[in-house]
């Protein structure tokens, strides 16, 4: 089966979508990066240098330090698709990310977000 193509996708142009979606509900960029930070276990330099890279979300996230521990405590819908039921790994990381940054701009408190 051929891989999805969000997979080859880079990180670096997917991301000034989810700031641009935060900042018009009122949140900030660096909002999404404590999201973004907090789900793939990378700080605040390591996320510059992926951004820097250009690699695309496969790298991204095989690079990463490491899911957060409570990332299993995401669950609900977003674009249509149930985050807990995907079964495709890498997939079901994206949907996770995505799920944190819709959170974020509906307005939810950023202590819910990061399911604190």
């Amino acid at each position: 089966m051929p891989s999805h193509r969000i997979f080859q996708t880079t990180f670096a142009a997917v991301y000034p979508l989810y700031v641009h979606k935060a900042e018009r509900k009122g949140r900030t960029k660096d909002e999404v990066d404590s999201v973004v930070c907090w789900l793939t276990g990378y700080d605040r330099a390591g996320l510059a240098a992926q951004l820097e890279r250009g690699n695309d979300f496969e790298t991204f996230f095989a690079e990463a330090p490491g899911l957060h521990a409570n990332a299993d405590k995401i669950t609900g819908v977003v674009c249509g698709v149930r985050v807990e039921n995907v079964d495709d790994p890498l997939m079901k990381k994206i949907r996770l990310l995505d799920k944190l940054v819709d959170e974020l701009a509906k307005g939810k408190a950023m202590e819910k977000v990061l399911r604190s």
